[in-house]
């Protein structure tokens, strides 16, 4: 079997000590930019790669990141998930995912057990996940909360689904339309109530329609659709992300309706072959999530970060509306 490459080889090779091989694979600043692309030369010509049990010894941190999530059969949150992956990976940390049982707070603690028994570093609270582990109490590790409001012991990260779904419904306003019907997410969830307090917002004066509400699936959007397009008074709907307006574009052709307009929101990867193609806002997952792990990253390094961060949204225009 053919011996691993040691640092004492890399140092051997690159001409410095030991130590200066070990900050170098620490990221310490104390290495001078020569000395360090030297020795990174040297390091990937070897195909060295530092001993993260010994470095978590030395350094007191595992370079581990655990995310905590309810499910990942959502878009949103599968799509979350594999930005904080690359992101991590970006600063060399691994990722550890810890999946909730329900969402009392009891299974956020034995999530946060199960962390912490693993020596994660930190952790990030995707989505749903939040209000559970917001409820647990305090974390005994740094955590960035994805979609929450800012509290004494996390770091709030969102979108701004407000804003986003105020210029959607603008957007349909603007067309022409008296007002815009709302398909809502499930109550209780954090980017439900913000893009439903954006659509009231955009509304102004004019009277608000009663909204309903789906659990973010194609088929509650269909179901709630088909209501929706059975009024000929509605002309406009703005759906609280894709997938429901998915649903309720079937619905809409189902009924034989062709004047009614539909925005969508997360501008997921299919959406641009929905039929017609989708209008939505574009959440940027990438930046939600690079976001997410340079705030922990700041955290665990004991600097001072933001307790709220909003990332923008876009409107996108395609066919639907």
């Amino acid at each position: 079997m053919a011996r691993s490459v040691s640092a004492a080889d890399v140092a051997h090779l690159a001409g410095v000590s030991g130590q200066t091989v070990s900050r170098v694979a620490n990221g310490s600043e104390r290495v001078d930019p020569e000395t360090r692309a030297r020795v990174e030369a040297v390091m990937a010509q070897l195909g060295y790669r530092p001993n993260r049990a010994a470095r978590a010894l030395r350094t007191g941190r595992t370079r581990t990141i655990g995310v905590l999530v309810r499910t990942l059969g959502s878009v949103g949150n599968a799509r979350m998930l594999e930005a904080v992956v690359a992101a991590g990976a970006g600063h060399d940390h691994a990722v550890l995912v810890v999946t909730l049982a329900d969402d009392t707070p009891q299974a956020a603690r034995a999530a946060l057990a199960n962390l912490t028994d693993h020596g994660v570093d930190g952790a990030i609270a995707l989505n749903e996940a939040t209000p559970s582990v917001q409820a647990a109490g305090p974390t005994p590790f740094p955590l960035v909360a994805v979609d929450a409001a800012p509290g004494e012991d996390v770091i709030a990260l969102e979108s701004d689904h407000a804003g986003g779904a105020a210029a959607a419904v603008r957007h349909l306003l603007a067309a022409g339309h008296t007002t815009v019907h709302h398909l809502a997410g499930p109550a209780g969830s954090f980017a439900a109530d913000e893009r439903e307090r954006g659509w009231r917002d955009a509304l102004g004066e004019r009277p608000a329609p009663d909204p309903l509400r789906g659990d973010w699936t194609a088929r509650s959007g269909h179901d709630r659709g088909a209501r929706l397009a059975g009024e000929a008074a509605v002309t406009a709907v703005f759906a609280a992300n894709d997938q429901m307006a998915l649903g309720l574009l079937r619905a809409v052709r189902e009924a034989g309706r062709t004047d009614v307009a539909v925005v969508g929101f997360d501008d997921v990867v299919d959406a641009a072959d929905y039929q017609p193609p989708l209008t939505t806002v574009a959440q940027d997952f990438d930046a939600l999530a690079a976001t997410a792990v340079d705030l922990l990253l700041a955290r665990i390094s004991g600097d001072p970060v933001a307790p709220r961060t909003v990332i923008p949204t876009r409107l996108v225009l395609r066919e639907s509306a």
